[in-house]
C-alpha cells in the first residue's frame, strides 16, 4: 500500500551530508571553547574548572538574549568568575548582542553561530525547524529569516550543484530567491561546471494557500500529527497507544516498513492494511514448525530480530488507530469533515455557520473554533459584517475577552476578514454599475452584497479544478487523483498549481490564477541552466515551503510523482497543521 515508484523515477540525493556538516561545525564551535582555557594556561592564569563554563545554545531571540544577561549579572552580584559563551542557531542576529551591551554584559560574552538550517526529517524531506518564521513574517512582517532561507538554498546547491529551472510564487519567495542568486553570483566558482542532481525548484508562500492548512488531514501521518503532534520527525506515544503505564518515543520516517507503508494511505484504509499485516507476520512466525535444527538456527539469526522488531512497531501503529478513532468519534469528525466539504464546495453556508455557531457555544476547543472560522472567511473571502460581528461576540463571549487581539492578528494575516461594501462584485455588476448614475450605482452595489458572496477562492477553485466531480462514491482505496487526502472533496491549491507549472514549464496560461491568488508580480520563472541538466535530474523536483507545509500536502506530491515519473524532496521552513497555524496567531498561550 506504499507508493510504489516507477522503475525510471530518478534516484533522491543522500542528505546524511548535511547532519554530517552541521555535526562537525557544532565540535568545532566547542573545540574552540577548550582552545581559550589553554590560552589561561599559557599566560599563566588559573584556568577555569569545567563548572565555571556556561555554553548557551539558543534561538536568536531577544527574550533568550535577557535570560542570558540576568545569569550574567547575577554570577557578578554573587562574585562569581564564569566564562561565558552564546551559541545562535542557525544565525547570530546583531540585536541580540545589542541586548547584550544594553544590560552590561556584551564584554563577558563571546558570541559565535551555528548555521543549522537543514535537518534531514527523512529520505525526501528536509525542515529548517523554524516554527516561529510563520507569525514572524506573516504577521509580523519580520524578514530576519529570509537570509536563512537563502543560506539554505545556497547550501543546498553547492553540494547538489545548479537548479536548471526554478519556479516560485510569493513575496517571501521571491525575496528569498533574488537573495539567494545574489549569493550564487558572489561564489559562481563553486558550483560552476558541476551537473544538477535536482532538475526543478519550487518556492510557495504559506499565504498563497492558507485553506490546505485549514483543513483537517484524513491521511494516516496528518491525523497522527494532529492528534499526537510529531515533533521534529518523531512523536510521543502515551499509555493509551502503547496499553502500558509508560509513553513512548517512535522516530516516524521511512525506516518504520509498517508506517512506511501507511503513511500516505487515506485512514479508511490502515486498519484493512494493519490486519493484513498482521496476519501475515503470524504466518512468518508460524513457519517455525516443523523446521530442523539448521533452519531453526538460521531463522533465529537472520528472520528474528527484523519479525519482533515489526511486531512491535505493528503493534503500536495498531494502539495509534484506536486511539485516533476513539478521540475523533468523541470529536464527531464526520460531522466536522462535512463541514469542512460543504463550506470548500460553496454548499449549505448557513448550515455550516450554524455548526460553527454550535462548536463555540459548546466550547468544543478554542482552536478548532477559530479554525472553522477562518475557513469560512477564506472561501467566502471574507465574512459580511453582520456575521463577522455576530461570530466574534459569541467567540469572545464563550472563550474570554483575553482572545480579543487574537481577531486582530488574523485580520493582519488575511485569515479572518470583513467583507467591506462593494468587495463582491463581479467584474460584470461592475461594468453594470458604471453605465448609471453614483446613486443608483450605490443601491446595485447594495443589493449585490446582500446576495450570495463571489471569493477568489471560488474562482481559483473553478479555474483549477480543486472540487473533482465524481459520479458516484470516490474509492480511497485505488484514489484517481491527489483529492484522496481529503476523502476526494478537494486537491490542495499549492500542489495542483505545481502539477501545473511542471506540464507548462512556467507560469504561462495560469495569469488569471495568479492574479487571483494577488501574486501578479510575485510569480517568476528561472530556466536558465535546463539545458545542462540530465533527463533523470529533471525529474527529481525540490519543492520549499516558507511558512510550513502539512503532511497531507507531502502525501497529495509523493502521489502526483508517482503517477507522472517525479520524485519530489520537500524543504520546509517547519511542518505545520491547522492548530499549529491557529496557536501562531493566538495571543493566548494554551
Amino acid at each position: 500500500m506504499a507508493f510504489p515508484h516507477r522503475p525510471d523515477a530518478p534516484e533522491l540525493p543522500d542528505f546524511s551530508m548535511l547532519k554530517r556538516l552541521a555535526r562537525d561545525q557544532l565540535i568545532y564551535l566547542l573545540e574552540q571553547q577548550h582552545e581559550v582555557d589553554k590560552l589561561y594556561k599559557v599566560e599563566n592564569k588559573p584556568a577555569l574548572s569545567s563548572n565555571e563554563q556556561l555554553c548557551f545554545l539558543v534561538r536568536p531571540r531577544i527574550k533568550n538574549m535577557r535570560y542570558v544577561a540576568s545569569l550574567v549579572n547575577a554570577d557578578k552580584l554573587a562574585g562569581r568568575t564564569r566564562k561565558y559563551k552564546v551559541i545562535f542557531s542557525p544565525q547570530k542576529f546583531h540585536a541580540c548582542e545589542m541586548v547584550l551591551e544594553e544590560e552590561g554584559v556584551f564584554g563577558d560574552v563571546s558570541c559565535d553561530e551555528w548555521a543549522f538550517s537543514l535537518l534531514p526529517l527523512d529520505v525526501d524531506l528536509l525542515s529548517m525547524e523554524l516554527p516561529e518564521f510563520f507569525r514572524d513574517y506573516f504577521l509580523e512582517g519580520d524578514q530576519r529569516w529570509i537570509n536563512t532561507v537563502a543560506q539554505a538554498l545556497h547550501l543546498l546547491s553547492t553540494l547538489y550543484g545548479p537548479f536548471p529551472s526554478c519556479y516560485g510564487i510569493g513575496r517571501c519567495s521571491k525575496m528569498s530567491y533574488e537573495l539567494w542568486r545574489k549569493m550564487g553570483e558572489e561564489e559562481d566558482g563553486e558550483t560552476k561546471g558541476r551537473r544538477p542532481e535536482i532538475g526543478h525548484i519550487f518556492l510557495l508562500d504559506r499565504d498563497v494557500d492558507f485553506v490546505t492548512a485549514l483543513c483537517s488531514q484524513v491521511v494516516y501521518e496528518g491525523l497522527v500529527d494532529d492528534t499526537f503532534r510529531i515533533k521534529c520527525g518523531s512523536v510521543d506515544f502515551g499509555p493509551e497507544v502503547t496499553s502500558s503505564d509508560r509513553s513512548l518515543k517512535v522516530l516516524l520516517n521511512a525506516e518504520d516498513k509498517v508506517f512506511n507503508e501507511i503513511r500516505n494511505e487515506h485512514f479508511s484504509n490502515v486498519f484493512g492494511f494493519l490486519s493484513q499485516k498482521a496476519r501475515n507476520l503470524q504466518a512468518q512466525y508460524d513457519r517455525r514448525r516443523g523446521m530442523d535444527i539448521k533452519q531453526m538456527k538460521n531463522f533465529v539469526s537472520q528472520e528474528l530480530k527484523g519479525l519482533k522488531q515489526e511486531h512491535r512497531l505493528l503493534s503500536v501503529h495498531i494502539g495509534a488507530c484506536e486511539s485516533i478513532m476513539k478521540k475523533k468519534t468523541k470529536q464527531d469528525f464526520q460531522e466536522l469533515i462535512k463541514t469542512e466539504h460543504a463550506l470548500l464546495e460553496g454548499f449549505s453556508i448557513r448550515e455550516s455557520t450554524s455548526y460553527i455557531e454550535e462548536h463555540i457555544d459548546r466550547q468544543v476547543s478554542p482552536i478548532e473554533s477559530l479554525r472553522l472560522m477562518c475557513l469560512l472567511s477564506i472561501t467566502e473571502n471574507g465574512l459580511i459584517p453582520k456575521e463577522y460581528r455576530s461570530l466574534k461576540t459569541q467567540y469572545l463571549q464563550s472563550y474570554g475577552p483575553e482572545h480579543l487581539l487574537t481577531f486582530s492578528n488574523l485580520r493582519r494575516a488575511g485569515l479572518l476578514t470583513e467583507q467591506a461594501p462593494g468587495d463582491t462584485l463581479t467584474a460584470v455588476e461592475s461594468k453594470v454599475s458604471k453605465l448609471v448614475t453614483d446613486k443608483a450605482a450605490g443601491k446595485i452595489t447594495d443589493a449585490f452584497s446582500s446576495l450570495a458572496k463571489r471569493s477568489n477562492f471560488r474562482a481559483i477553485s473553478k479555474k483549477l479544478n480543486l472540487i473533482p466531480r465524481v459520479d458516484g462514491e470516490y474509492d480511497l482505496k485505488v484514489p484517481r487523483d491527489m483529492a484522496y487526502v481529503f476523502s476526494g472533496a478537494y486537491v490542495p491549491l499549492s500542489c495542483r498549481l505545481i502539477e501545473q507549472v511542471l506540464e507548462r514549464r512556467s507560469w504561462q496560461g495560469l495569469d488569471e490564477v495568479v492574479r487571483l491568488l494577488n501574486c501578479g508580480e510575485l510569480a517568476f520563472t528561472d530556466m536558465t541552466k535546463e539545458d545542462k541538466a540530465s533527463s533523470e535530474s529533471l525529474r527529481l523536483i525540490l519543492v520549499v515551503f516558507l511558512g510550513g507545509c502539512t503532511f497531507s500536502e507531502i502525501s497529495a506530491l509523493r502521489f502526483l510523482g508517482r503517477e507522472k515519473g517525479y520524485r519530489f524532496i520537500f524543504l520546509t521552513t517547519a511542518v505545520t497543521n491547522s492548530a499549529r497555524l491557529m496557536e501562531a496567531m493566538s495571543e493566548v498561550k494554551a
